[in-house]
C-alpha cells in the first residue's frame, strides 16, 4: 500500500493528465452516442478540466525532461488541488440548482450558439429549432446522482489527492540516497 502511495504521489501530474482526459472523453462521448446536449455549467466544468489538462501536462513533461530526479513538481499539485477544488465548487453549485437548493443565474437558461447565420434563419424560419438546454434540468442519473453530483464527487477526490501529492513525505519527492 505504502508503494503504491509513492508511485501515486510521485507521479500525480500524469495520473490527473490521465484522469482529466478521461472525464472531458466520457463528457463527450455522452454529448455524442447520449445525445445529451451540455449545459452552460457543464461547460464550465469541462473548462476547470481543460485547465487541468494544461497544468499537468506541462509538470509531466518537465518531470520527464528532468528525469524525475525529485519527482512531479509540488507547486503543480498543488495547482491542481485549486483547479480541481474550483471544479468542486463549480459542480456543487450546478447540482444544488438541479435539485432548487437555489436559483440559478440567467445565463442557465440556454446552451446553444448564437451567430449571425442562425438568427436569419430562424427569423426567416428556414432553420430547425433548437431546444435551450436548462442547467437546473437533470437529463442523466445514475444512484440518484446526475452528472453534476458525480463531477462534485470526482473534483473532490482528486482535490484531496492532488493535495496529498503537494504534501507527500520527502523519501516520495526523492530516490533513496
Amino acid at each position: 500500500m505504502r508503494a503504491l502511495y509513492r508511485l501515486l504521489t510521485r507521479w500525480w501530474t500524469a495520473f490527473a493528465l490521465a484522469a482529466s482526459l478521461a472525464l472531458l472523453g466520457a463528457a463527450h462521448a455522452f454529448e455524442r452516442f447520449a445525445g445529451l446536449a451540455p449545459c452552460n455549467l457543464c461547460l464550465k466544468q469541462r473548462e476547470v478540466y481543460w485547465g487541468a489538462v494544461a497544468i499537468a501536462l506541462t509538470a509531466t513533461v518537465w518531470h520527464l525532461v528532468s528525469r524525475g530526479s525529485r519527482g512531479t513538481p509540488r507547486i503543480a499539485a498543488f495547482l491542481l488541488a485549486v483547479v480541481f477544488a474550483t471544479g468542486t465548487i463549480t459542480a456543487v453549485f450546478h447540482m444544488g440548482g438541479e435539485m432548487k437548493w437555489w436559483e440559478l443565474p440567467a445565463t442557465c437558461s440556454g446552451g446553444g450558439e448564437v451567430n449571425l447565420e442562425g438568427l436569419a434563419a430562424l427569423a426567416l424560419g428556414t432553420g430547425p429549432i433548437e431546444t435551450p438546454i436548462f442547467c437546473d434540468t437533470v437529463t442523466w442519473r445514475f444512484l440518484g446522482l446526475s452528472m453534476a453530483g458525480w463531477n462534485a464527487l470526482i473534483s473532490a477526490a482528486l482535490a484531496v489527492f492532488s493535495l496529498l501529492a503537494a504534501k507527500r513525505p520527502k523519501d516520495a519527492r526523492a530516490p533513496g540516497n
